[in-house]
């Protein structure tokens, strides 16, 4: 016969791995596993759940952040339950663990939060969240439209219809005059097919663009700051503002620098001490255009430009560039914090310490 505990009062601490058509749960209570299952994937019956279960307790729950979104997480908390979302990389892993199953994963995920080893990702609110898909819409567009291009360039190549010396990017100016080839009925066919497909994705930005326009405008003040960066043009001035908003949901730079996966990795061991590769936690597209920012901007301040120098010297460009990618976005924070405009820094001390955290 099966007994009812009573957890009035209870830490309970709750991990859940998160699929398409299931949740897998584990919960753990003073340091033991006190209950797995698994449910359909409706957030409601998890909350139904847990108040079934675990009624007058204090629950904390996490889940790994995935195709899922926050839905889960915004209904766990309109009904009272603590939850956090975490980076699936936060994780940790032991050295020997060769099993990975769904309970395998919730039970970690489960322990961890009860060890207070797990910190929450930033969670966007929904309108931030609806005003994010236009920009990354037009991210996806432009790849595709890249890589109709790319094949349009293949097939001209390969047919010999531009020569060695052609490196113009494919325009409307390029498409007229590969049209104008004598060519096949097939490759005809097939060219055809191609620019049809490259005008619909340009006309699909073009359009893009002009929502973003309108964002622009009822997102002035943000606007106004990104846009006071010369470097940071409308189109990247949308995406860095609705990725980030104002940045004042970071607490610390550290923070900031995370979730752009601008921190470096750190590998250390007694004396010794060896910064790698950045992180990348984040979206790709995020540090793309701050790296493309980055080039520009240190044409335009010399404060920057001196950062970039001093490190390329030891750590090469690429380093370098994104060193003054972290520089640059710390400072639009600190813009946002103080309610002031960008302002390139002609005088600036900048000490071996601090350029040493940046890169290495």
């Amino acid at each position: 016969m099966k007994t009812n505990h009573d957890y009035t009062g209870k830490k309970i601490f709750v991990g859940i791995d998160v699929h398409k058509a299931t949740y897998s749960i584990s919960v753990v209570c003073d340091g033991k596993l006190v209950k797995r299952d698994t449910l359909p994937a409706y957030p409601q019956r998890v909350v139904t759940y847990l108040q079934k279960f675990f009624n007058n307790a204090e629950i904390r729950s996490a889940y790994e952040a995935g195709f899922s979104g926050f839905g889960l997480h915004r209904h766990l908390k309109e009904n009272g339950i603590d939850n956090i979302v975490v980076h699936a990389a936060s994780i940790e892993i032991g050295s020997r663990d060769r099993v990975k199953t769904d309970k395998r994963d919730s039970m970690k995920i489960a322990f961890q939060l009860s060890a207070n080893r797990l910190r929450g990702i930033f969670v966007p609110s929904t309108e931030m969240e609806d005003r994010r898909e236009l920009s990354r819409l037009r991210s996806t567009f432009v790849k595709d439209r890249n890589r109709i291009a790319a094949r349009l360039k293949q097939k001209a190549n390969y047919y010999g219809l531009i020569g060695p010396e052609d490196s113009q990017k494919v325009c409307r100016q390029w498409i007229e005059r590969l049209l104008r080839q004598p060519m096949g009925p097939g490759l005809r066919h097939v060219v055809n097919e191609l620019v049809d497909q490259w005008e619909t994705f340009n006309k699909k930005i073009k359009e893009l663009d002009h929502l973003m326009e309108i964002q622009a405008v009822e997102d002035e003040e943000k606007e106004k700051v990104y846009r006071s960066v010369k470097g940071i043009g409308k189109t990247s001035a949308r995406i860095l503002s609705n990725e980030l908003g104002d940045m004042l949901q970071f607490s610390s730079e550290r923070g900031l620098f995370s979730y752009t996966g601008l921190t470096p990795s750190e590998y250390s061991s007694g004396e010794h001490t060896r910064k790698g590769h950045i992180s990348r936690q984040g979206k790709a597209v995020l540090r793309g255009i701050l790296i493309q920012c980055s080039w520009v901007a240190i044409k335009h301040d010399p404060n920057l430009r001196e950062i970039f120098e001093r490190i390329a010297k030891r750590a090469g460009c690429k380093r370098a560039i994104v060193a003054v990618g972290r520089r640059l976005i710390g400072r639009l924070r600190a813009c946002f914090r103080n309610k002031t405009l960008y302002q390139v820094q002609t005088t600036e001390a900048v000490s071996e310490a601090i350029l040493d955290e940046v890169v290495a």
